[in-house]
């Protein structure tokens, strides 16, 4: 490769990624939409009096832990979920999402956004992005929330 032409095509890289940050795809929940990383490790056990809620399928409990919070669902007799309840709409905010009356959707109260306790996913905006949800592992007796 010639000298004139390799220097061109760095010149070329350099150029792309300076303009990159131009053409970043942003959307209305940038750029404080990035739920904060924390270390969650708990286990609880559902046969315990405070985890009654959790024994059948449907059930749900609010749980201490997590960057705002935590939500643990249990989706069917061998599965569970578990989201931050740190709503992902202007996550500076630091708004909570809570069970509705329908037990079927979580809503952050400060913007209206509505989410599917299913998946954490978005059913009604200005949010767009889903709830984070944390690993879950279930032997039966303990739920082990851990990442």
């Amino acid at each position: 490769m010639k000298y004139s032409t390799m220097k061109f095509n760095v010149f070329k890289i350099a150029l792309v990624l300076f303009a990159l940050p131009f053409f970043s795809k942003c959307n209305k929940d940038s750029p404080n939409n990035v739920i904060p990383n924390v270390y969650v490790d708990v286990q609880i056990n559902i046969n315990e009096p405070s985890s009654f809620n959790l024994q059948p399928i449907g059930g749900w409990i609010y749980y201490n832990g997590g960057s705002n919070g935590l939500l643990i669902y249990r989706a069917n007799t061998d599965e569970f979920r578990c989201y931050d309840r740190h709503s992902t709409y202007k996550v500076s905010d630091w708004c909570q999402v809570q069970v509705n009356s329908t037990g079927f959707t979580l809503v952050d109260s400060c913007s209206g956004s509505q989410f599917s306790i299913f998946d954490g996913s978005v059913t009604k905006a200005p949010a767009s992005i889903p709830l984070k949800q944390y690993p879950v592992v279930f032997d039966g007796t303990f739920i082990t929330i851990r990442n």
